[in-house]
């Protein structure tokens, strides 16, 4: 039995140990990225479905940093933006339009929608680079608290840098 465990533990920490976020650096296995977190917003755990997320209570807005390196992702940006839309109604995109992001293209998407029946404004940015992606997300009460919540998410997608 001491032997089965030392083997569980020993295979445990050559795997990595699972996602780390520390000195502005997140990784999980491949994927490696820098990011600054937002100023007056609390780290928040959303059920392993983003490597990074923040709330804000004032706003009542969530903003979320994801990276996956699997290569089955090499599809295109616009259907990766819509798998983060699944789950809510009545979309309008507002604005949809490329935009460099890291130093690559990433396609930038405005919506406004109903997420159980509640308005949200989202903000979307989905990024492919070096056989990952990554994908940004700011959801929030639209209108004044969006626009609130905005500055903070351009700063964390401005910081944003694979490593």
């Amino acid at each position: 039995m001491r032997w089965t465990l030392c083997l569980v533990a020993v295979s445990m920490l050559a795997c990595g140990g699972g996602a780390r976020y520390e000195g502005g650096e997140f990784r999980d296995g491949p994927v490696h990225f820098a990011v600054r977190p937002p100023d007056g917003w609390r780290a928040i755990s959303v059920a392993r479905t983003n490597d990074l997320a923040w709330a804000h209570d004032d706003a009542g807005a969530v903003l979320q940093v994801n990276g996956d390196c699997d290569p089955s992702l090499d599809i295109p940006l616009v259907a990766l933006t819509n798998h983060l839309l699944v789950g809510f109604t009545e979309r309008e995109i507002v604005e949809q339009n490329l935009v460099p992001v890291d130093g690559r293209e990433a396609l930038r998407t405005h919506v406004v929608a109903k997420l159980d029946g509640v308005p949200r404004e989202l903000l979307l940015h989905v990024v492919k680079k070096n056989g990952c992606v990554y994908d940004f997300a700011l959801v929030a009460p639209p209108g004044e608290r969006f626009a609130q919540a905005r500055a903070s998410y351009e700063t964390v997608l401005q910081s944003f840098e694979t490593r």
